[in-house]
């Protein structure tokens, strides 16, 4: 299965953020590929309260024009994640719709980004977003497949949890810090690849955006259950595919089946 990632910088217009994402995804799909994958929040990055929840009204909208672009695209979507109004509550959600457009699966994003920057910073995600409570997982061109976002890296039980469910392939579509991303970002990736003996793909969101001094680290890359990287995006806005090999997987779990030797729950 061919998988791509794209990695863009959204800025403050939905409008001209999407027009990016589409033209992205139609030279992915003219390039030829089994499934696209989005960076978290990939129309619109938000600095306050107020912007999430009123991006939140705009999920049906944002999440029909994903799955037009799927199906006039002829190509499956991992849509990375947008903010999803429910209720009064807003929640980091992936849509995931299939070559034809229909709706495959959906995620809310379980572990919130909540810390102290060293310079005294605070950034509480939970003041924003609900978290879910579902460990999701989807099938694709018999694949298996599994949903995280962003944080969700550094909890090593929810990748054991979608293994647990099957999962060959699993997704971090992230809009990872800069500064942590230089050291954490592709050590972290390609330990949970080694661990679940799984592919992981993380597209990410890159640069700065309009209104917010953070950077986005970027460096959208897909590990194999080996550890090894065999695609990555450099310091562009742009996209990169790789090709997911079952024997390889098949091979690489029969010499190193750690998902059998698991003994604490």
């Amino acid at each position: 299965m061919r998988v791509t990632l794209i990695q863009n910088n959204p800025q403050d217009n939905v409008e001209a953020s999407l027009a990016v994402v589409g033209d992205l995804i139609a030279r992915a799909a003219e390039q030829g590929t089994d499934l696209i994958a989005l960076p978290e929040y990939y129309a619109f990055m938000g600095n306050t309260v107020v912007e999430h929840r009123d991006a939140g009204q705009q999920f049906e909208a944002i999440s029909g024009r994903m799955a037009e672009l799927a199906r006039t695209n002829g190509v499956a979507i991992h849509a990375g994640s947008l903010a999803e109004l429910r209720g009064n509550r807003t929640f980091n959600t992936t849509v995931v719709y299939g070559a034809d457009g229909a709706e495959l699966a959906r995620y809310s994003k379980i572990h919130m980004f909540d810390i102290e920057l060293p310079n005294g910073d605070v950034i509480r995600e939970s003041d924003i977003i609900s978290r879910g409570d579902e460990v999701v997982t989807y099938s694709l061109n018999g694949w298996t497949v599994g949903c995280t976002i962003c944080y969700d890296l550094r909890f090593p039980e929810l990748f054991r949890a979608l293994r647990d469910r099957g999962a060959d392939l699993i997704f971090v579509p992230s809009a990872f810090m800069l500064d942590t991303g230089r050291d954490h970002w592709e050590v972290l990736l390609r330990a949970r690849a080694v661990e679940t003996g799984c592919y992981v793909a993380a597209p990410g969101q890159v640069f700065k955006h309009a209104k917010g001094a953070r950077a986005c680290f970027g460096h959208s890359l897909v590990a194999d259950p080996w550890g090894h990287v065999v695609a990555q995006v450099s310091d562009v806005v742009g996209l990169t595919t790789a090709t997911l090999d079952r024997d390889y997987l098949a091979t690489v779990r029969a010499r190193m089946p750690v998902h059998n030797h698991h003994v604490l729950n």
